[in-house]
């Protein structure tokens, strides 16, 4: 039970009838949740108004309820007026865990590329140095040994907060999570300070004639993170940066390859051995030491430089850094699997062509003696996936091996003769196998000294959706299981 003027007291509001002054039981925003004594929020949703609720909240015996719009209400029932539901919500979600952030350092990172990686290797260089750490992200969220599967990159601001509480009561001390720049716009992330605010870089995806204003505000709702941390680091060597950090409120470190930048990466070395690619450098400037990480590629320097950077606002020590960089893995990203003494196989969850570029631009870097890109598309999903799939590993990859990657209620086989469409603008040579297992067999069985495989798509999935059903396939599993009958 929460008073009504507690729960609202950072709120800007007008009490349109009613009374503030009363309890609450609940805190909802979903109409399917509407409880006896509870304050219900109405949002505006993409398909459905909370707003068309507010008679249903009276009859089910909400308290209160908070709006944006004019609404007709019964007597019985506490009508708040505020400007904006989303933003209310969080600060009202915040006030109801009786505001956990402030028990916690929190850590923001925002960007197109390099938010999940970066997450997971501050978590690990935190945790390698003694603190307890969360983690809200992509793929899951994480507190204690509790570990719940994400829907969206960025949960909604209840969740949010529910999580915070969580995280307290498990002794956290600090909380690491990717923000988007749609849960920024919606509010999600309102309502509390960062302790620290991350920008990787930004990419425009696709911008057209009808899509240019979308990138404005795009970098416009990342900027809203340096409006709520008390500190900013940024990558200077991002051109849009000065853009994205404009009206910032919070001191500013940058990150880089620059010159210009606090904290810089000099002498990268690409580092290649069977089975193993990597990349070491120096890290100059706010830290000096030696970096080794054994994830290949140049993000891989802007990922474990972010780290550093934020780590050592923590007192974390060198050898503590070092060591925990050397082992800071991400499910499914650059996934390395030990097959054979004589090529490197990865799994990795480059799923459009934009990741997938740079995915085997970072690895033909390496010259391989020949590199193999093994991938599918999802099926229900956009064509023009495929064609542009299809023409980049056809461009850059030695062999594609073209199969299945959730069909979904589309047949496997159209969905490859789509992805043909892009191989054919390039004389890359493919074979195409529907079955995921065979196709991962084929490539285990014709690697050669010194090729570089990757299985892409999939990454930290452990499932295959066909016709409506979910089916486990976990493709650690599925090598496992082809390298027994390889050995028969």
């Amino acid at each position: 039970m929460e008073k009504l003027t507690s729960l609202l007291e950072r709120l800007d509001y007008e009490t349109v009838q009613g009374s503030t002054d009363i309890e609450i039981t609940d805190l909802v925003y979903d109409s399917r949740k509407i409880t006896k004594g509870c304050l219900f929020v109405c949002i505006k949703g993409t398909v459905v108004d909370g707003h068309t609720f507010v008679k249903e909240a009276a009859e089910k015996g909400a308290a209160a309820v908070l709006v944006q719009d004019k609404v007709e209400a019964p007597e019985s029932l506490t009508v708040i007026q505020t400007k904006d539901t989303r933003y209310g919500l969080a600060l009202v979600s915040a006030a109801w865990f009786h505001h956990p952030a402030e028990e916690l350092k929190v850590i923001g990172v925002t960007g197109t590329k390099g938010k999940t990686t970066t997450t997971y290797m501050v978590k690990s260089i935190l945790e390698n140095a003694g603190y307890k750490v969360g983690l809200i992200g992509t793929i899951e969220a994480i507190i204690g040994d509790e570990v719940i599967p994400a829907s969206n990159t960025t949960p909604e601001s209840y969740i949010i907060q529910q999580y915070f509480r969580k995280m307290v009561e498990a002794g956290c001390q600090c909380v690491v999570m990717e923000v988007s720049s749609q849960g920024l716009m919606m509010h999600r992330t309102a309502g509390f300070t960062f302790e620290i605010g991350i920008f990787t870089n930004i990419e425009p995806d696709h911008i057209g004639p009808n899509e240019h204003a979308s990138f404005e505000e795009y970098m416009a709702c990342k900027g809203l993170l340096f409006k709520q941390c008390k500190t900013g680091i940024v990558n200077i060597d991002d051109e849009h940066c000065e853009k994205v950090i404009e009206g910032h409120t919070c001191t500013i470190e940058t990150f880089g390859f620059s010159e210009k930048a606090d904290l810089r990466a000099v002498n990268t070395q690409l580092v290649s051995r069977p089975g193993y690619l990597g990349v070491s450098y120096q890290a100059q400037g706010l830290v000096n030491m030696d970096v080794e990480i054994d994830v290949p590629g140049k993000f891989s320097v802007y990922n474990s430089l972010t780290a550093i950077a934020i780590c050592r606002h923590f007192k974390v020590t060198e050898e503590d850094m070092k060591k925990a960089l050397k082992v800071a893995k991400v499910k499914g990203r650059i996934e390395m699997i030990k097959v054979s003494d004589d090529f490197t196989l990865m799994i990795d969850y480059a799923h459009n062509a934009m990741s997938l570029e740079s995915l085997l631009t970072s690895l033909r870097e390496y010259n391989p003696k020949s590199l193999v890109c093994l991938f599918g598309c999802g099926g229900n999903r956009s064509k023009l996936r495929r064609y542009e799939m299809g023409e980049v590993s056809g461009k850059l990859a030695d062999l594609t091996i073209i199969t299945s990657d959730n069909p979904r209620f589309e047949e496997p086989q159209a969905i490859i003769d789509d992805i043909k469409i892009g191989m054919a603008k390039t004389d890359g040579k493919y074979v195409e196998i529907a079955d995921r297992k065979e196709a991962i067999k084929y490539a285990i069985e014709h690697g050669e000294p010194g090729d570089v495989i990757v299985l892409a798509g999939k990454g930290h999935e452990d499932y295959q959706e066909i016709k409506g059903k979910k089916y486990p396939m976990d493709e650690r599993v599925l090598i496992q299981e082809v390298l027994q009958e390889l050995q028969q």
